[in-house]
C-alpha cells in the first residue's frame, strides 16, 4: 500500500498550486473523511423528502452524508437531452468563431497542456427547488487544463463578447414553429470565460470522467451552478452577439417579482453564479449528547449559525480542516441534553462579505416564481425521545 505520509517538501510544492488544503487529501484514508463519534445513532427527521424519481440519479442522501469528497459512483447526474456515446480516440474539440486562429484539439492535445486541479462543489440550480429534488450536489477534485490559455492561443478578435460552449448531447427544439436539432449549449462573457480556475476537465477524483459526468471532457466553472458546467464538450465558439439558446434564455431562467414604489416589476435572469447556502444535514446522538451536522457552500463561507426552536442564533463549528475556495464547508453544533419533544432546527451561512443566507420569506426568495436558485433557509423537524 502506498504510504499516506506527506513530506514537508510535498506540502510546499502543493501550496504553490494555490490548492490550499489539498495536500491533506492525498491520503486515501483522508480523501473521504467525515467526522463521527464512536457509537453515534442517527435521529431521523420528521420531514424526510419523498424518494426521488428514477430519472434523478445519485441524489445525495443528506442523512447519510459521510464524506467531504463525493465518490464518482455516488456523484449526482443530470442530463437534458440524450446521453451521448463519445469515443476518446475520435473526440475532438473545435475552438472557432471570432478567433484569429481556429483550433481543433484531440484528447491527447488537451492532456499535453498544463494540468491544473480545483476542488469544487457542484450543485444543480434546481436543488431544493421542489420537494423531491434535495440532493443534487457533490464535491470533487476536478483536473484538466485551464481554459484561458486555449482561448489566448486561438486569439479572440476585437468585437467578440461571448464564448459559447456546446456539448455533444442534442435534442429537438421548436421556437415560433421553427423546428431544429440543437446541441446543449451555455455561454459566458469573455471576462468570465477567462477566469484562471476554469478548466477543460478530463479527470474527476483522479480518474477519467465518468460517462454520466461528461466523458471525455467537460467544462468546469467553479462558483457557478451545474448548468454552466457543460458536459461532453465538443465546440467552443466566440461570438459578437449574445447567445440566446434554450438553456440561456428560455429555460433555467429565474423569474422574480420585485416591489418598487408599491408596484410589481418582473425580472427574468439567466441562472449563473451559485448563491450562498447551508443545510442541516443530519442529527446524531451518543447518549444524551446530540450533535447537529451540516454543510455550507455557494460563496466563500465565513461562518454558519444554527437556530433551535426559534431561539437565538448559535455559532456552529467548522468540523474539517480542509480548505478550498469553491468547496462546501462541513460544520457541526453540539446540543447537549435537548428536551424530549419535537424541535425545529435551521442553519444560515454568512459569506466573507457579510451576506447572510436569506429566510424563505425574504423578498429575494418569496418573490421568486421559479424553483431555480433556491437558497433560502431550510427548517427541519426532529423528535427527541
Amino acid at each position: 500500500m502506498k504510504s499516506s505520509q506527506i513530506t514537508r517538501r510535498e506540502l510546499l510544492m502543493q501550496a504553490t498550486t494555490g490548492l490550499v488544503g489539498w495536500a491533506l487529501l492525498h491520503s486515501p484514508l483522508l480523501a473521504h473523511a467525515f467526522p463521527s463519534r464512536a457509537g453515534e445513532v442517527l435521529v431521523p427527521f420528521l420531514d424526510q423528502p419523498p424518494k426521488p424519481s428514477s430519472s434523478q440519479a445519485n441524489l445525495l442522501d443528506w442523512s447519510h452524508l459521510d464524506s467531504w469528497m463525493t465518490p464518482n459512483d455516488k456523484f449526482f447526474r443530470v442530463s437534458h437531452y440524450n446521453m451521448p456515446e463519445v469515443s476518446a480516440a475520435d473526440w475532438k474539440l473545435e475552438v472557432v468563431g471570432m478567433v484569429k486562429q481556429p483550433l481543433t484539439l484531440t484528447l491527447n492535445d488537451i492532456k499535453g497542456q498544463q494540468k491544473q486541479n480545483v476542488i469544487s462543489t457542484l450543485e444543480c440550480s434546481g436543488n431544493h427547488g421542489f420537494p423531491t429534488f434535495t440532493g443534487a450536489i457533490g464535491t470533487a477534485k476536478w483536473s484538466g487544463t485551464p481554459l484561458a490559455p486555449i482561448l489566448e492561443e486561438a486569439g479572440i478578435l476585437e468585437g467578440g463578447i461571448e464564448v459559447v460552449f456546446f456539448g455533444s448531447d442534442e435534442g429537438d427544439e421548436e421556437v415560433r414553429e421553427i423546428k431544429m436539432r440543437q446541441n446543449f449549449a451555455r455561454s459566458l462573457s469573455i471576462t468570465d470565460a477567462m477566469r484562471p480556475d476554469n478548466l477543460l476537465c478530463y479527470e474527476m477524483n483522479d480518474a477519467p470522467l465518468p460517462k454520466g459526468n461528461g466523458f471525455p471532457v467537460r467544462l468546469i466553472v467553479p462558483g457557478w451552478y451545474g448548468i454552466a458546467n457543460v458536459k461532453w464538450l465538443k465546440r467552443i465558439e466566440v461570438r459578437d452577439t449574445r447567445y440566446m439558446g434554450r438553456f440561456m434564455a428560455r429555460d433555467y431562467v429565474t423569474i422574480r417579482e420585485e416591489k418598487r414604489d408599491g408596484k410589481s416589476v418582473w425580472m427574468e435572469t439567466s441562472v449563473g453564479r451559485t448563491q450562498i447556502k447551508s443545510l442541516v444535514a443530519k442529527v446524531t446522538h451518543v447518549g444524551e449528547k446530540y450533535r447537529i451536522y451540516g454543510a455550507a457552500w455557494g460563496r466563500p463561507i465565513k461562518s454558519v449559525e444554527v437556530r433551535i426552536d426559534n431561539g437565538p442564533w448559535l455559532k456552529a463549528t467548522f468540523t474539517l480542516t480542509q480548505e478550498a475556495e469553491h468547496a462546501w464547508k462541513i460544520w457541526h453544533y453540539d446540543w447537549d441534553k435537548p428536551s424530549a419533544v419535537e424541535h425545529t432546527v435551521v442553519s444560515r451561512a454568512i459569506d466573507a462579505q457579510g451576506n447572510v443566507q436569506p429566510t424563505m420569506d425574504d423578498p429575494a426568495i418569496a418573490g421568486k416564481h421559479t424553483y431555480w436558485e433556491s437558497n433560502g433557509q431550510v427548517v427541519r423537524r426532529i423528535q427527541i425521545n
